[in-house]
């Protein structure tokens, strides 16, 4: 008697326990991170007294508890999001980032429908977890282009992908797995074929797509990036120049209607020839060597411009540079910060070209921008002026030497590092490996993303220090604390009882009612539970039902497979809403604001067309 009182408690402590997690998570008020070891830690405390048991009587330990933490779900999101960092820290998908922009000045509607449709498509065959990584930055690149912030696309490119997995056996673990219980529990009579839930998923998914589209400009919020605008200079234009030399990557290029195509969101304010000065428009002129080329742009169209043309940037870098070893070609690490000419500064009223003081420790004047005017001359020939912005690009180290300067206050908030095209390409091979090795069964997913974050570092695609700053330590603790609660309903016996009763509740009221109230359950449960789990734990439970009601078992499997992969309402349900966490800088209830109605309306459009497919229309 004592036992069975014990159990029950236990179990509906750890009931309780979920229903706090997600009240607190809801309400903002406290961190994340805060509430994720609180959770964990209130268990352990339930777990150590004396009359806390499982299902079986049996004390449940520590470490059972703890063990998400080296889940391989959660070392798998770890890996990936590094492997995602080099692929942006590299400018790994600039390339195809700049097509799809093309593409989406031209056709902005057909360009953004086309890319979900594109991740829909390749999610429904292969792991749509590295399909999210893949997309991510592209995503981001639309965003800036769209003047919207990247939150309001990147819970719909998880939901997507999440969607995608209801279409196809192999399009999530959760469908192979329910799929295998069917085959055991029937002994081999009922089996799933490759494409059998494909109708109802691929009406699902229409009806989750246009849901989407219709209510995530409305219920998704505006969020921008932390620090996005500051690191880009907030759209402040720069004087810089380009001087053209023999075999510049610009020789030869003729001014299409007063601009040069090569010079996108640029603005040539002066070409110098000899001692001839040439102003806009400049109709039908062609650059040649000896060229200087003054022009106007912001900090990030200049990045933008050295990342499609990198020789530009070294063609810059090894003029401007001295003391530099004339046999050494190859352009270092480089980055861009800026910097401000101090009051009092010796460097004031001198030429830029007279300077030789940046230059000599290895790093180079880019550009320069005075507030109270724009400046028509050769860079080299302005006279500096105290508060004047400098846009100087170095190594690392060289701009570490610049730190103690007194002349030269460095912003070291705005440094950013230039993505290096040779890396770009070894970041894109190491990705494209690990998407292929994971969606053709080459190895376990797992093991593909560990070999891909550790050749990232290996091959400096970024450092340890970039690749500790892509682990997003929220991340690590909501996984954590999420495992936790699910092994705590598990073990105790929660979820089989949340099972029992709901089948229990629907009986009386037949086949629909039933399947309705199943799907409806466990939508709600695997947003709390690992998807994973809450199909193995209601595939039974859904084929015993059939059996005893004379039906279809195949139908009630489905209904599980397609109730478990409602992972819309917490971050905590797939590992796809987790990786876009951090990019979009969400909160947990984003995710329950705007998940909360797509999971409620897929079950009603489910619950329709069961009636439909059993022929029963609940009175």
């Amino acid at each position: 008697m004592f036992t069975s009182i014990a159990v029950a408690f236990t179990m509906w402590i750890s009931i309780s326990v979920v229903l706090l997690a997600i009240l607190l998570y809801m309400s903002d008020r406290f961190s994340m991170e805060l509430v994720s070891v609180g959770l964990i830690t209130i268990l352990l405390v339930v777990f150590s007294l004396p009359f806390a048991v499982d299902a079986a009587g049996q004390r449940v330990q520590a470490d059972l508890l703890l063990r998400g933490f080296g889940n391989s779900a959660l070392i798998t999101i770890m890996a990936l999001l590094v492997v995602g960092q080099a692929l942006f820290q590299t400018g790994a998908l600039d390339g195809p980032s700049r097509r799809l922009l093309r593409s989406y000045d031209h056709h902005p509607r057909m360009t953004l429908v086309g890319v979900f449709l594109a991740v829909f498509v390749t999610s429904a065959f292969i792991n749509n977890t590295p399909v999210v990584v893949m997309f991510l930055p592209i995503m981001g690149a639309i965003a800036q282009r769209m003047g919207t912030a990247p939150s309001r696309l990147l819970i719909p490119l998880s939901f997507v992908s999440v969607l995608a997995g209801m279409t196809t056996l192999i399009g999530s673990s959760t469908n192979l797995l329910a799929a295998d219980k069917l085959t055991e529990l029937t002994n081999g009579q009922y089996s799933l074929g490759f494409f059998q839930q494909a109708p109802v998923g691929l009406l699902l998914g229409a009806v989750g797509m246009l849901y989407i589209l219709v209510f995530a400009p409305i219920l998704l919020p505006q969020r921008d990036q932390e620090g996005s605008k500051s690191k880009e200079g907030s759209g402040k234009q720069f004087i810089a120049q380009i001087e053209i030399s023999r075999g510049h990557p610009m020789q030869g290029h003729t001014a299409v209607a007063g601009m040069f195509p090569d010079l996108p969101n640029i603005t040539v304010r002066m070409i110098q020839r000899g001692g001839e000065t040439f102003l806009p428009p400049f109709e039908e002129m062609s650059l040649s060597p000896g060229d200087l080329v003054i022009v106007a742009a912001t900090r990030k169209s200049l990045t933008e411009a050295f990342s499609r043309k990198p020789k530009l940037l070294h063609s810059i870098w090894y003029s401007n540079l001295e003391n530099r070893d004339p046999d050494n070609t190859k352009a270092p690490t480089l980055s861009l910060t800026e910097a401000i000419v101090a009051p009092g500064s010796r460097l004031i009223q001198r030429q830029i070209d007279t300077l030789g003081h940046a230059d000599s420790q290895g790093a180079v004047v880019l550009g320069v921008q005075r507030r109270s005017r724009m400046i028509r001359a050769r860079l080299g020939e302005i006279r500096l002026e105290a508060g004047d912005t400098l846009l100087l690009c170095g190594t690392p180290e060289a701009l570490d030497d610049l730190r103690p300067d007194r002349d030269l206050l460095l912003l070291d908030w705005s440094r950013t590092d230039l993505p290096d095209p040779q890396k770009a390409v070894i970041a894109r091979t190491i990705a494209l490996s690990v998407v292929i090795a994971a969606a053709f069964g080459l190895t376990d997913i797992l093991i593909a993303s560990l070999l891909g974050a550790v050749a990232m570092i290996a091959t400096n695609c970024l450092n340890i220090r970039q690749a500790v700053r892509a682990l997003d330590i929220r991340i690590f603790l909501l996984i954590g604390a999420a495992l936790a609660m699910g092994t705590a309903l598990q073990v105790t016996g929660a979820a089989d009882f949340i099972a029992q009763q709901t089948v229990a509740v629907a009986s009386p009221y037949g086949p629909v009612a039933i399947l309705s109230l199943m799907f409806l359950v466990i939508a709600l449960v695997t947003n709390v539970l690992s998807n994973s789990a809450t199909a193995v734990i209601f595939t039974p439970i859904a084929i015993s039902t059939a059996n005893e009601m004379g039906l279809d078992p195949v139908f009630f499997v489905l209904t599980v497979i397609y109730a478990s992969n409602c992972a819309f309402a917490t971050p905590i349900a797939y590992q796809t809403n987790l990786l876009v966490m951090g990019p979009g800088h969400y909160r947990f209830s984003d995710f329950l604001k705007f998940g909360t109605p797509l999971v409620l309306l897929l079950w009603f459009v489910f619950s329709l067309y069961a009636s439909w497919r059993i022929g029963i229309i609940p009175a």
